[in-house]
């Protein structure tokens, strides 16, 4: 069973685990739980994407197994943001405000105009086509700042070699790899760090590479799918 976010991510959990409060999911904890009590009774096996998802499943599968997002990295253009740019382009994507924390990266940008020069702009209610079209044009792109997680924007937008800005989890950063180019922040630091972030082009230009190399190091489908088949392999083995 590969479960994703909020099909697990409990209201409960999320309250015990995380610093900042996360909207309920569209399932209720009671539904959530029964429903990964069904499953594994006839599944032993589970995926999620990283340790923040983890302690959600845990205890209801024998196997948990973490394989990170895929993405065809090779297939995505990139474009660094450039080290002589003093004025540079912020994305966010806000699908799920409330889950996303957009009140609090508006708040921030707001508070930075006039003091910073920048272009802010909000994606919403555009193709996935659009929106990869925009990203590419960036030099900032926000992702989550409450979950304490990245994901799939977060990837594309590494893949592109753009600056991300998400909030990670200290207990859940610590299980990724120490190349991690993300850009944390939370609520309390969202402006303190995109006030750095637009201060200096070329620590822009920098992490932009890292975050290249960081989503074909990590995320491309050519390092995920041989993951995935071991844990076939290894699902096989216990099967027989």
């Amino acid at each position: 069973m590969h479960h994703w976010g909020n099909d697990v991510r409990s209201r409960s959990g999320a309250l015990l685990r995380n610093p900042y409060p996360i909207p309920p999911s569209y399932l209720t904890d009671e539904s959530i739980h029964k429903r990964l009590l069904h499953l594994s009774c006839y599944i032993q096996h589970s995926i999620v994407q990283d340790y923040e998802l983890y302690p959600y499943v845990s205890d209801y599968y024998r196997h948990v197994h973490v394989l990170p997002l895929a993405c065809r990295v090779t297939d995505i253009p990139c474009s660094y943001p450039s080290p002589a740019n003093r004025n540079p382009v912020i994305i966010h994507a806000p699908t799920n405000r409330l889950f996303k924390g957009s009140e609090y990266i508006e708040k921030a940008i707001k508070d930075l105009i006039g003091v910073h020069p920048f272009h802010y702009k909000a994606i919403e209610k555009m193709s996935h086509q659009e929106a990869m079209r925009m990203y590419a044009a960036s030099d900032i792109i926000i992702d989550q700042i409450l979950c304490g997680t990245y994901g799939m924007l977060s990837v594309e937008a590494m893949a592109m070699g753009k600056v991300v800005v998400a909030f990670i989890r200290d207990d859940v950063k610590v299980k990724f790899p120490k190349e991690l180019p993300i850009v944390i922040a939370n609520p309390d630091t969202i402006r303190d760090v995109l006030g750095r972030l637009i201060k200096d082009p070329e620590l822009r230009h920098r992490i932009g590479i890292e975050s290249r190399k960081y989503a074909e190091s990590l995320h491309d489908v050519k390092v995920v799918i041989p993951k995935l088949l071991n844990i076939y392999k290894q699902i096989e083995r216990t099967e027989v």
